[in-house]
């Protein structure tokens, strides 16, 4: 813990781009990873100087657990916000991690897509929300990194996520079916850039629970790589228990047990993004 202290306490300012990028961790497949790596993705780049919200999309609200959000806490929530009774910033609250924060969930979210049948604009409710977060934005709301955990389904609340975002960072776990699923996403994505969101990219793909032991994970990373070739992060992010036992204490790995190989994958996975962002800024 007290070398992330020392990560907190260095003050390197980010450049802060224009508005805050908006990344959505987007996979229509539950259990690859998304909920985690969006916990300590955002948690990574606060401890190297970003400030970050995380914007929990997900009914089941385990971005907000894995933050250590109580449930009777969360008495304004993303739902509030979506169905247009709260501002955006009335539902984000600060975390334990210095310069991250989380807007979260409850299940209300589940019955969003009824609730707001044909509503005109119900696809940019959260692009909107986002907009007006960023006008007379305190300092430390001033966010250069807003990251949005997506429900592990392609319905109302991933097309918003989508609508909203400059990018999408997919997780994907090392298993048999990952190219499978990968290919319908990339359907969604393009049919969201066609109609809703002209500027909306893949940022790139996230290996998770990557075994170097097993012949399965090398031949999907082999397979994936081929398949989206640059894409495809350098890091993966490998199976670790400290990761998996984490949550259930309500904190991020990298607070957890900053030592492991899953922190500093996560750290790793950090600073390449970061290096992309530097990238697509100077194009």
């Amino acid at each position: 813990m007290t070398e992330l202290d020392e990560l907190y306490q260095e003050d390197r300012e980010p450049t802060p781009p224009p508005h805050p990028r908006i990344l959505s961790l987007a996979n229509q497949k539950g259990g690859v990873g998304k909920t985690t790596t969006a916990i300590n993705l955002g948690t990574a780049l606060a401890a190297i100087g970003e400030r970050v919200l995380i914007v929990d999309l997900d009914p089941q609200g385990n971005a907000s657990t894995g933050l250590g959000i109580d449930r009777r806490n969360r008495n304004c929530s993303t739902y509030d916000v979506l169905i247009g009774e709260a501002p955006l910033r009335g539902a984000v609250v600060a975390t334990a991690v210095p310069r991250l924060h989380i807007a979260s969930s409850t299940m209300d979210l589940s019955g969003l897509e009824l609730e707001l049948g044909t509503t005109p604009g119900r696809a940019f409710r959260l692009r909107d929300a986002i907009a007006a977060l960023n006008k007379n934005a305190a300092p430390d709301t001033d966010y250069t990194y807003v990251l949005i955990d997506c429900p592990p389904s392609l319905n109302l609340l991933t097309v918003n996520a989508m609508a909203a975002s400059d990018a999408i960072l997919v997780p994907l776990q090392c298993e048999f079916f990952a190219l499978e699923g990968l290919s319908q996403l990339l359907q969604t994505v393009e049919q969201v850039r066609s109609t809703l969101n002209p500027n909306l990219s893949i940022h790139g793909i996230v290996l998770t629970m990557f075994d170097s032991r097993n012949n399965l994970s090398n031949q999907v990373v082999a397979d994936v790589r081929q398949f989206m070739g640059s894409k495809v992060y350098d890091t993966m992010i490998p199976r670790n228990v400290r990761i998996s036992e984490a949550p259930s204490y309500g904190k991020p790995v990298l607070v957890y047990d900053l030592k492991c190989v899953g922190s500093e994958a996560y750290l790793k996975l950090a600073t390449e993004v970061i290096q992309r962002e530097r990238e697509l800024r100077t194009h």
